[in-house]
């Protein structure tokens, strides 16, 4: 079984460098809680997982099934419980393609191929909160 690992030190305040895969990362908080701003929050971060995990495998498929795009954007939002430990409770991806004439059975089999069998971001998620997803279209 392949391990992955990742060094998180703490540097001053509420700020931490993280390690992963050789690139350094500074995690922080917000001012009121006794942050700096200097780097992204931990819960978003698991957002940007999700959305770099998707449209990775989503890029790679389009690829083998030679559909030409201009370019894709996704943009992943998920909803905070009220209460601590305060946690996502639901996310919703949004893929958008840019490009002429794309079709559209096409990404969204490339979209459903992520999501349901390459995307290990995503199957962790969908064990303990639902994702949702749409698919939009950019003409250019």
């Amino acid at each position: 079984m392949a391990k992955q690992k990742v060094e998180v030190k703490w540097l001053e305040n509420m700020a931490f460098e993280a390690e992963v895969n050789e690139h350094k990362i500074i995690i922080d908080a917000t001012p009121e809680v006794g942050g700096e701003e200097r780097g992204p929050r931990p819960k978003p971060l698991m957002l940007a997982a999700l959305g770099g995990c998707t449209g990775m495998d989503v890029i790679s498929i389009l690829k083998k099934m030679r559909v030409d795009f201009k370019g894709v954007n996704v943009k992943v939002e998920g909803e905070l419980t009220e209460e601590h430990p305060k946690q996502f409770s639901k996310m919703h991806v949004i893929y958008e393609f840019t490009g002429t004439g794309l079709p559209l059975e096409k990404l969204e089999k490339a979209v459903s191929l992520s999501e349901e069998r390459y995307c290990g971001v995503s199957a962790l998620y969908k064990k303990v909160i639902p994702i949702t997803s749409e698919i939009k279209i950019i003409e250019e």
